[in-house]
């Protein structure tokens, strides 16, 4: 390692930034699996069931070379008539599709806004595309439409983009989908939404909170397979020429092996587990609504009204501390710094299960009211 390289790591490890790897322990109040699914009988016996009747492990190659699994082509199918789209490619993961979106649909001469809090899989694809490139203010539809009022008025002819989260994944909240479409329609603009921790928790049968939006030829959207569908993937939504172009020029699929077809499977099980068991939801729905009334009433930080909840602290040692304490009592949950958060916000990041109950949440409400009682002291 070069010398450079461990300056760099001495560098965030004195600004409490210097990441490692932990073993899970304790009650899951950290993970994606909203639905609690990654575990479930029902995506085993899914699986089980592949491997029978012969689906292999691996792809074996790229899509357009031999890797393109009659499992691949299922899902696809299904998953474009259950979210409603005309069409739907299935990728290795959120952040491939995300970079594949950005990097390749946006050309020179176009204009991507996003939100001030777009994930960093955007940001990647963007600098990797050739069209310009602004920031909105967060769930700000209207400095979104300022943004290309002003790029048109120097004389740009290219298409808009505009790129956002439906439910933000650091702070819980829901973006304006219904104005962010409005704008898309007065400029010709395409919409993207990442509806990366909206998908099996919210909309119709777990559609998404955009799924009313689902089937328009200028919306595109990201369902990722590896949160509350419980497997692993992601799945782009989008009218079928679309589809076509990614798959004639996105790098990050043209390049890449195949998903696992088994995934694909599992995945298939998912979504026919989000149209048929509503139950699931509803009880995290249940969940989050009892977390959100004690955390207010023990720690008065105000519920984001999803099954994600940040706690907000401020600096970085001591959203590490808070999360060190809470580990050590038995709360799987972590911190979160920047840059994945902005300057001034770290946080602890309370994600909310079907891996936990109301007990367990009780115990880490009073758990962290305890630690944070302790700081100010």
């Amino acid at each position: 390692m070069s010398e450079s390289h461990e300056r760099a790591l001495k560098a965030l490890e004195r600004r409490g930034r210097l990441r490692s790897l932990a073993a899970r322990r304790g009650l899951d109040f950290s993970s994606n699996d909203y639905l609690g699914l990654a575990g479930s009988p029902e995506l085993a016996a899914a699986v089980t069931e592949a491997v029978e009747r012969g689906v292999p492990i691996g792809a074996g190659g790229s899509r357009l070379l031999r890797g393109n699994d009659a499992e691949h082509e299922a899902l696809e199918a299904e998953a474009a008539r259950f979210f409603g789209a005309e069409a739907a490619l299935y990728f290795g993961g959120g952040f491939m599709a995300n970079y594949a979106l950005f990097s390749t649909l946006p050309t020179r001469g176009d204009l991507v806004v996003h939100d001030e809090l777009i994930h960093a899989s955007v940001h990647d694809g963007m600098r990797a595309g050739k069209a310009e490139i602004k920031s909105a203010r967060h769930n700000d539809a209207g400095s979104v439409e300022a943004a290309i009022a002003t790029w048109r008025a120097s004389g740009a002819r290219g298409r808009p983009w505009i790129a956002v989260e439906s439910l933000y994944s650091m702070d819980g909240d829901r973006a304006p989908l219904e104005d962010l479409m409005a704008v898309a329609d007065r400029h010709d603009g395409m919409l993207v939404v990442d509806e990366a921790h909206a998908t099996g928790v919210y909309g119709d049968e777990g559609r998404g909170l955009g799924a009313r939006l689902e089937g328009r030829d200028n919306v595109v959207s990201l369902h990722t397979c590896g949160k509350a569908l419980g497997s692993m993937g992601a799945l782009v939504l989008a009218p079928a020429r679309i589809r076509d172009f990614l798959v004639n020029r996105a790098r990050p699929f043209i390049y890449a092996t195949a998903p696992s077809p088994l995934m694909a499977a599992a995945v298939r099980a998912a979504l026919r587990l989000s149209a048929s068991d509503p139950g699931r939801r509803e009880r995290l729905a249940h969940l989050v609504a009892f977390a959100g009334r004690a955390l207010g009433a023990h720690t008065g930080f105000a519920p984001s009204g999803s099954q994600i909840q940040p706690i907000v602290v401020g600096s970085d040692q001591r959203a590490t501390a808070l999360a060190a304490a809470m580990q050590a009592r038995g709360f799987d949950i972590r911190a979160v710094r920047p840059p994945t958060v902005p300057e001034g916000s770290a946080r602890l990041r309370i994600s909310l299960t079907l891996n936990i109950d109301e007990t367990a949440v009780a115990g880490m409400v009073a758990a962290l009211a305890e630690e944070l009682a302790a700081e100010a002291a």
